[in-house]
């Protein structure tokens, strides 16, 4: 269950609460737990299908997470500006272009371990 209707979901519940007094709370209560308990089986349910299937749980292929590749990239700005001005004073040229092969591969790595997996067997789409 999304947020938004979770939030819409426990506002009924409250407001249900205030019209019918403090007798049906439990009841009340545990209807809103059942909603919750529910929704948290079919999202594991999900979860265990996109397993099954092979992708990631909660995400699809080209979805990825946008905060943690935003993160690694601007890590990687910040480390690449001390690490290109000691190679280039080092090395001059050839320590700039090692430094930025070595930042380039780093970001290529982590850019291929989000692609999906191919199983021995799997027909290209």
């Amino acid at each position: 269950m999304e947020r938004q209707e979770l939030k819409k979901e426990l506002d009924a519940t409250l407001g249900a609460r205030r019209e019918l007094g403090p007798e049906y709370e439990p009841a009340l209560v545990d209807s809103f737990v059942d909603t919750i308990h529910t929704q948290v089986r079919r999202r594991l349910a999900e979860e265990r299908l996109a397993t099954a299937r092979g992708e990631r749980p909660g995400h699809s292929a080209d979805d990825g997470n946008f905060g943690e590749r935003f993160g690694f990239a601007i890590v990687t700005l910040v480390l690449a500006v001390p690490l290109t001005a000691i190679a280039a004073a080092q090395a001059h040229l050839t320590g700039l272009l090692v430094s930025w092969a070595g930042i380039v591969a780093v970001n290529f790595a982590h850019a291929a371990k989000r692609l999906p997996r191919r199983h021995p067997g799997d027909r290209p789409a």
